[in-house]
């Protein structure tokens, strides 16, 4: 079935900003509450949020099967389920509907009133229902600096890292969309040159520059996902603040892996970018040596060149770019991650997210946390302001910002923003 969606001759008859991450080569999946306290399923094309549940009920998916409420949900994952084909034709139908040479619901007021909202004017959701949270830890840059910084200079990564994606399973009760704040959490920690433990407020809270996948129903109990099949099962991509707190981590490390470190908060962008949308921008990832095993082995360009930026705005609303990067730099694929994922029969269902682990880049301005920008907090990073962190201070907002461009379209997720709080405090 071809992507006519892609077509980067299309033009939109809404109004496109230039630079919007969001053309009508795009076209996300969200859902979202209206103005009238209607929740939906919906897209975006420039600074437009289009109700596809309204329509739905008018008509305009006519000719392809969706149950009956398929887009009048508070979840994506009925329609993540249909799978591969069922994503293509909507995806497809919609580039037809809002393309600038169809006058269909372009010339018919009722209707574009009741299916277009502006984006100001909805509150955008998490997009799906998530059962299980997987993050990887597949950035070679990343992984060896925290081995550097945190365990051995001589010997950063552990034996099994050039053999297999190693992930954690994390909290998906914690995780928020876009614009939720984060409080600090209260930990457990063993101060530098102690011998018992304290507990308090987290001094070094974190951001980590993430990406995530959502998945389709792929497997049941027992069966392995083939990595030629992987990609079928992935349905698209967000940005991810995987919010850590460093303290916690180093003393929990000691005896086991991330757990209070990592599930008080975790915060993803909002609008899901579908895998068609990415697929011209796709690249090769590094060079693996050791080449992986079997069940891990590719062919062709499976990494994905998505420029990335994190800022931290502080309570002033300052802005400070601290961190450039690209997706393109991660050395386990995707696929290779949902492949190592199954191979030992662990089921993957509809909404399941999986994490890219921190994506890090080859130089010092392009690493993906505040952990390797400040090495350790041996040095500070500067803002625009004049003031400098080590680590996120209370009232800093961090954000995520990552989009492709080549051929002369872009395409963009959004930002994913949080402020982080002070601690709880129960009145």
């Amino acid at each position: 079935m071809p992507l006519s969606a892609n077509n980067t001759n299309r033009k939109s008859w809404i109004n496109v900003p230039e630079d919007s991450d969001f053309p009508i080569q795009n076209i996300p999946f969200g859902v979202f509450i209206t103005k009238d306290d209607v929740i939906t399923i919906g897209t975006r094309i420039g600074n437009c949020a289009i109700d596809m549940g309204a329509l739905q009920q008018l008509n305009y998916f006519d000719g392809i099967e969706l149950t009956d409420d398929m887009f009048m949900q508070d979840t994506l994952n009925d329609f993540i389920s249909d799978g591969k084909k069922t994503w293509r034709l909507v995806r497809n139908r919609l580039a037809e509907i809002f393309d600038e040479t169809n006058p269909e619901l372009r010339d018919n007021k009722e209707h574009r009133d009741f299916v277009i909202f502006d984006v100001k004017d909805i509150e955008m959701q998490l997009p799906v229902l998530i059962g299980d949270y997987t993050d990887f830890y597949t950035s070679k840059e990343h992984a060896i600096n925290i081995g550097k910084i945190i365990s051995n200079p001589d010997k950063a990564l552990p034996l099994n890292w050039f053999h297999m994606p190693v992930g954690y399973h994390g909290r998906s009760s914690t995780i928020i969309p876009s614009g939720i704040p984060v409080h600090r959490p209260m930990v457990q920690t063993l101060p530098v040159g102690e011998t018992t433990p304290v507990f308090g407020p987290s001094r070094m809270v974190d951001f980590e520059l993430e990406t995530a996948f959502i998945t389709t129903d792929a497997n049941i109990m027992g069966e392995n996902i083939p990595i030629a099949e992987a990609e079928d099962y992935i349905f698209g991509m967000v940005l991810m603040n995987d919010w850590s707190a460093r303290d916690i981590q180093r003393w929990e490390s000691l005896s086991f892996g991330p757990f209070l470190a990592k599930n008080f908060a975790t915060s993803i962008s909002p609008w899901i970018v579908t895998m068609d949308a990415l697929e011209p921008f796709r690249t090769k990832g590094p060079n693996q040596v050791p080449a992986p095993f079997p069940y891990l082995q590719l062919k062709g360009k499976h990494n994905f060149d998505i420029n990335l930026e994190v800022a931290i705005q502080t309570e002033k609303l300052d802005t400070t770019i601290v961190s450039k990067t690209n997706f393109k730099y991660i050395y386990w694929t995707m696929i290779q991650q949902l492949a190592h994922h199954t191979s030992n029969g662990c089921r993957v269902n509809s909404g399941d997210l999986m994490g890219s682990g921190t994506i890090s880049g080859p130089t010092p301005d392009s690493f993906g946390s505040m952990l390797e920008l400040t090495w350790g907090g041996e040095k500070s990073v500067k803002l625009n302001d004049g003031t400098e962190r080590k680590f996120i201070n209370d009232g800093d907002t961090v954000i995520f910002k990552g989009f492709c461009k080549n051929n002369g379209v872009r395409i963009g997720f959004g930002e994913v923003s949080s402020k982080l709080l002070p601690p709880f405090v129960r009145k």
